[in-house]
Formats: C-alpha cells, structure tokens, sequence
C-alpha cells in the first residue's frame, strides 16, 4: 500500500529527500484530492437541497418524496410573486443607475480634476466600506426616517417632507449609498490608468472640455462601469437588510425578504414554494455573472496604456468642474456623513429629535443595557471569534484552492475553480437555508445547526469567492521559474509550497485575512436560519433589537460593530507595515 521514493539532490539545500507515497501517488496529489471534495461538498452541499427541494412534493427530511414540478406552477401562478419579482428588478435598476452616477462623477472630480479636499472625499466616499448595510439602513431612518431628525426638522420649517424612504425609491437611494464604493473603486482606478495625451489630442482638434469628457474620457471607461453596473445590480438583487427594514412596515417585498418572510416568519411554511423561489434567483444571479463574463470578453477594444509611459494630468474642466465639486459633496454630507453623525449621536442619546438639544438627553444608558445582557454581549464577541477563525481558516483553503488551480497539474483543477468561486451567485439568506438543510439531512451534521461552527462554515463559504479573488493574482505574479528551481532539488509540490511559496504569500494572505474578517464581522443573512438563541451574531442581534423597538441600544451596538472593523484594520495595518520592514 505505501511505498518511500528517495530523490537526491547533491549539493542541495535538502540533501536527500525522501517521501512516502501512497497507492502510488505523492503527498501533493493527495492533499488537492481532499481540498476538492471539502471544497465541492460544502459548496455543493449547500446548493443541492434546495434545488432538490424544488422539484420534490414535501419536505426532503420527510419520507415518500415524489419528482415534481407544482412548485413552480404555484410559484409563477402567484400573482405576489410577479409583484416581488417587479418590485426586486426596479429596485436593482434605480440602486445601479443612482450608484454608478454618483460613482462616476466622484471618479472624474477626484481623480481627473484639481479641486480641494480630494484626499478627504475620497476616504468619505469609501467610509460605507467599514458599514454593514444593515448599520447604514439604521442611519438612514434615525435622520431621514418617518420619525428622522431631518424629517422632523424639515416639516417644522415647511410643514411638508419632500421625501419617503419606505418607498422602492426611498430603498433604492439608501442601498446605493452603500453601494457606490463599488462603482468608485472600479472606475477611479481606471481614471489613474487613462493616458492624457488622448485627452490633449481631442483638445488639439477644437474639442472643449464637456466633449472631452463625454467622447473620450466616458467612453475609455465603459469596462469598468459595466462591470461595476453588474456587480451592483447583483449585490442589489440579493440584498435584505433595506428591504426588511423599509419594505416590511408598507408591505414591500423583494426576493431576499420574501424568501426571509416565507421561510421564517410563516407559522407554516411552504418549503417547496420557498426552495423554487430560492433556485428562480439562483438562475438569475447566475445569468448576470454568464452577462458579465461576455461583456468583458471584448475589454482590449479599450486599452490605452501600452509598454511605453503614459502621460497623466488634471483634466481641465472649467467651471464645470466646481459644478461636480458642489454634486460631490452634497452626497456626501447627505449619504455617508451625515447619517454616521446622526447615528453616533443617537448612540449616546436618549432620543434624537430637533425638538430637543442633543446635548440635554446625554446617556451612557445604551452602551449599559448592551454590556448588562448576556446575549448582547455574547453576539459581539461570537461575530469577532467567527471573524478571526472563519477568516484565518477561509484563507488558508482559499490558499491551497488557489495554489491547487493556479500552480499545480492536479486534473480537475478547472472544475474545483469553478465550485469554488460558485457561491458568488448564491444570495446569503439562500446560502444559510441551504446549509440548514444540509446539517439536517447529513448524517452527523445535525449537532452543527446553531452552532458557532456552523455559522464558521456558512460565512466562510459565502466570503470564499472574496479570498479567491484576493490570493489568485499574487500567486499568478511569483513566476513558475522558482517552483521548477525548487523541483530540480528534489522539492514536491507540498515542500515547493511551504519552503518557497507561502514565505511569498505570507503579506497577500495578510491583506485577504483583514478582508475577510471585516466582511464576517459585517455579516449576518446566513445566521438568519443557521443562528439559535445562544449563538447569535451582530447582526442579527440588531435586527431582533430593531423589531422590538430598542433602537438606542441598536445605534450602540452599530458603532461597536463599526470600532471593531476599524480597529481591527487599523492594527492590521501596522503589522503589515511592521513585516514589510523586515
């Protein structure tokens, strides 16, 4: 069964090697055999049953299934569902289009043009970065909510409100705010990138500055843009923290909250109905991600910047440059800062209203009632344990994922990248109902349901395309000349990777760690079904706070959620500064 191969290498680091193999086949054969199936069978795992769920006549931990499709003649027969359907693509549509304006606009005014504050709008405009959707969605309706504090202050002056956020437009304004970082990312790196001797020709052949902008500068953008475009779309489809929290008092359901509605809230739950609403946004998500891989395909049409230098200066706008300065602020005073200033004192107060001076309702109580209560505190240290753990575990598999696709020969290297960066389409509420399902059908996976470890793997999982992302191009730049090196001594594919390979890595899998635990820390949609009363996380800790009424409490806890993530990036920071010295 074992055999030991000796491989010598005079002169070598190693001297003489010598490794077991077993049934023939190396170590490194045998350790990208067991990330493959880990990999495919949680992630397949948790898809299977609810595509299975959709086509069969009850319950799948019932007995005496049969093969049907009812569920989606119910489903598509349900005039609600048509409604939610509408509802959830308007929504999408008004989130991108909103986004991306805004997100081009801050581009071309930061990047392109000379105006002040540059430095300070650009960290601004990244600040919903560090903010959970759900902690956004609370700002927004302590300052503009029915009972907001600019609500209030406006009807005092007119007697009127010029707007209403539980509204599609109201959800939509407020999910791009924290979705603009997105569109900005992408576009302002694409700005640095434009050659200006483009823009100095146009302006050679007697094109003004709003020509420039609108034929040249727009046009050599447009990758990007629509890559943003289908990300936020996406992102916009699946999201439930704005839907629940604004749709939910007026009745306005999307696909997230009415999956969340059917599948929690009913007394008696339709679970065929909810696993063939739970596949129809599957194929939809994964029809955007078919659209956004041939959008791109043909991305070289737009190449500017070739071996040579590349000129880059200010774009001279005019006048019209001091118009996006004024656009760009106004958002963000509006859209990030002044729902974070509102939310921090709301956190510190008693009640926030324009009828009374902060300053009179100081209080420490909201911060207290979340230390006196042990499930409150339990949930801020689970979210960070999970964080550390989940995100120190995600990477080191995302590591050897990576590393098995990109630098081995392992045979089914394209279909386990594949599986692995498979969770992108899969919305988080879906994700966590699957694995409850998968915990119940599994034998000896029962004990996981409401456990810290299950809620390990499921936020693993949904990050796991996040730390593919972030390890596949530093391993993609160390060039294949060092693992050749390492085997002509005698090295295998494991030793080339711990001895050569991971010292190089060590800084990437640094900056995907801090990654992955500000978005573990910022998530919840999975714990929603895979969460139990002893084992909560922030988020949801939050949402049950909110629907009790405890809304002091809940702005305390955002803000604690907020320092976790900033702190937490903040020290990240020094210490990869400190490594990079060494």
């Amino acid at each position: 069964m074992t055999e030991t191969i000796a491989k010598s290498a005079p002169g070598g680091p190693y001297g003489s090697v010598t490794y077991r193999r077993f049934l023939g086949r190396g170590k490194g054969f045998w350790i990208q055999g067991a990330v493959f199936i880990v990999v495919v069978f949680l992630v397949v795992g948790a898809i299977f049953p609810i595509i299975y769920q959709s086509f069969i006549d009850r319950p799948l931990y019932e007995a005496g299934q049969h093969f049907t499709l009812q569920n989606y003649v119910r489903l598509f027969e349900d005039a609600g569902f048509w409604l939610v359907a509408f509802n959830s693509f308007a929504f999408a549509v008004m989130t991108t289009v909103i986004a991306l304006v805004i997100a081009v606009i801050s581009a071309i005014v930061i990047v392109r043009t000379r105006v002040p504050l540059r430095g300070l709008m650009d960290a601004c405009l990244l600040l919903p970065t560090y903010i959970s959707p759900l902690v956004l969605a609370f700002s927004w309706v302590y300052i503009y909510g029915p009972a907001g504090y600019a609500t209030l202050f406006v009807q005092s002056m007119v007697g009127a409100t010029p707007w209403n956020l539980y509204t599609l437009v109201g959800m939509a304004v407020t999910e791009s705010v924290a979705l603009v970082p997105i569109g900005y990312l992408y576009c302002s790196g694409a700005m640095h990138q434009l050659d200006s001797s483009l823009e100095s020709a146009a302006r050679t052949c007697g094109a003004g500055p709003w020509t420039v902008l609108r034929r040249v500068i727009l046009p050599m953008i447009r990758p990007p843009v629509l890559y943003a475009a289908l990300l936020i779309f996406s992102t916009s489809l699946e999201t439930l923290s704005i839907p629940l929290l604004y749709g939910g008092p007026v009745n306005i359901e999307l696909f997230a909250s009415f999956i969340y509605t059917k599948g929690l809230l009913d007394p008696h739950p339709d679970i065929g109905l909810l696993g063939a609403a739970s596949v129809l946004v599957l194929c939809v998500m994964a029809v955007l991600v078919v659209i956004q891989y041939f959008a791109l395909k043909n991305g070289k049409r737009f190449i500017s910047v070739r071996g040579k230098a590349a000129r880059r200066s200010t774009l001279n706008l005019g006048a019209i440059r001091w118009l996006g300065f004024a656009f760009v602020a106004l958002y963000l005073l509006l859209g990030p800062v002044l729902p974070m200033l509102g939310l921090v004192v709301r956190a510190f107060t008693q009640v926030l209203t324009p009828l009374i001076a902060p300053y009179k309702v100081l209080t420490l109580g909201n911060f207290l009632t979340i230390f006196s209560v042990e499930q409150y505190v339990d949930s801020i240290w689970y979210s960070v344990v999970i964080a550390l753990v989940g995100g120190v575990a995600t990477t080191l598999l995302a590591t050897l994922v990576v590393l098995t696709t990109k630098r081995s020969r392992f045979v089914l290297a394209g279909p386990l990248e594949f599986v692995a960066l498979a969770p992108q389409v899969v919305p988080g509420i879906i994700l966590g109902l699957g694995f409850f399902w998968m915990f119940a059908l599994v034998p000896g996976m029962r004990v996981l349901n409401g456990t810290l470890i299950g809620l390990m793997i499921a936020f693993g999982i949904r990050a796991f395309p996040m730390a593919f992302g972030a390890i596949a191009p530093i391993v993609m730049q160390i060039g294949t000349e060092l693992d050749a090196a390492a085997r002509t001594i005698g090295a295998d594919w494991w030793c080339t990777f711990r001895r050569v390979l991971l010292r190089m890595l060590v800084p990437g899998l640094y900056a995907s760690f801090v990654l992955l635990f500000v978005q573990m820390v910022k998530e919840f949609t999975p714990a929603i079904f895979l969460g139990s009363a002893d084992n909560q996380v922030i988020g949801t800790t939050m949402l049950q706070m909110w629907l009790n009424g405890n809304t002091g409490p809940v702005a305390a806890l955002s803000l604690m959620q907020i320092l976790i993530c900033v702190l937490f990036v903040v020290v990240a920071k020094k210490v990869l500064k400190v490594n990079a010295n060494e």
